[in-house]
């Protein structure tokens, strides 16, 4: 019981540290770019094959860690103590990704990871724990594999247990992250119950098409990416309204109740005007140290600056987003807009303290 109580203080007392004193400095610097959380994305090669994801690229190599330890520093200037380490998949190189938890956890950083966790065991699990990762997002959309869709919990359920059991003893937070898509609707439910079982939270993504505007060419799935047709509608409602009645009922998910119902418009081709922080309070670092608004951008060549020389104008972002957002409904900053209002604040702290 007293480790149960630690375990979700320090929890509590991270995310005002972490998350809600950076917020604050960024409402007081609002002409300025004050990232809250910036995305490191280390790797563009991946060791899997999920028909839907276009971000990935095993051509192309990844970020070096003097690269990483540079991005860092001058995001530690500008306030920011979030960092994900993104990829492909970032345990592709796992002393490189060791060395990154531990350089960003040594200044102060909420570095979270998240992977596919097939390259996980048992000695990597407790070398970032002790490292300091502060979060460990398991990528699942399915319980057993399937055609273009291999992020399967029963092929990492060794390594998922391990991550249970040992996460109190490290205090990191786990969840699982999950791919809502034309195939797994019945296994997204299912996931998420296995989350409520074992007390770790839940992420949701509506599967979408890349922008039309972006370099996909390296893309081989376009016609086979499990993107959610009409036939698909009702029964994708029917699981938002379970999972909007899960969250009202105390289950701890990342998402907000508001972003979920905008699922239902959004796979309709509707979506209204949300208040996008990309290029503004959150950003994504190229492995070259080249710098992106966010992971749908990742591969829209605009000179958005690099590491210590940032070009977001905010004329620019303005324009990029009438062209994005009518056909994105972001996970991230769309939480991050829902949480950017100041009375929803002790919302999210309570999910960090509510978790495990």
């Amino acid at each position: 019981m007293f480790n149960d109580i630690l375990y979700k203080a320090n929890n509590g007392i991270r995310a005002i540290r972490r998350w809600v004193i950076p917020y604050i400095n960024s409402l007081l610097h609002p002409e300025q770019f004050r990232p809250v959380l910036c995305y490191l994305y280390t790797e563009w090669r991946c060791n899997i094959d999920c028909h839907y994801c276009h971000q990935y690229d095993n051509t192309q190599e990844g970020m070096d860690i003097e690269t990483a330890k540079s991005a860092i520093d001058w995001l530690k200037t500008l306030g920011c103590r979030v960092i994900p380490i993104m990829g492909g998949e970032p345990l592709l190189r796992k002393d490189f990704t060791l060395e990154v938890i531990r350089y960003g956890a040594e200044n102060g950083f909420f570095v979270y990871l998240p992977t596919n966790g097939y390259l996980m065991d048992k000695e990597f699990i407790d070398e970032m724990g002790k490292a300091g990762v502060a979060a460990v997002n398991l990528a699942v959309d399915t319980i057993a594999p399937r055609k273009g869709l291999p992020k399967a919990l029963l092929a990492i359920e060794p390594q998922f247990r391990y991550l249970v059991e040992r996460q109190k003893k490290y205090g990191y937070l786990l969840f699982f992250n999950i791919n809502i898509c034309r195939t797994n609707i019945k296994d997204v439910k299912l996931l998420t119950e296995i989350a409520h079982e074992n007390n770790i939270g839940t992420d949701y993504h509506l599967n979408e098409p890349p922008q039309g505007f972006v370099d996909t060419s390296h893309y081989k799935h376009k016609d086979d990416g499990l993107f959610i047709t009409p036939e698909q509608f009702q029964e994708v409602d029917e699981l938002l309204d379970w999972l909007i009645e899960k969250q009202k009922k105390g289950w701890p998910m990342v998402n907000s109740i508001e972003h979920l119902k905008t699922f239902k418009k959004r796979m309709r081709g509707i979506i209204d005007h949300w208040d996008c922080r990309a290029g503004i309070n959150g950003a994504l670092i190229r492995p070259n140290g080249s710098l992106s608004p966010c992971f749908d951008l990742i591969c829209f060549y605009h000179d958005w600056g690099r590491i210590w020389e940032p070009k977001f104008d905010r004329n620019a972002l303005a324009d990029v987003k009438k062209k994005c957002m009518p056909h994105c409904s972001s996970t991230c900053f769309h939480t991050m807009a829902y949480y950017y209002q100041i009375q929803a604040v002790p919302q999210w702290v309570r999910k960090h303290i509510r978790v495990g």
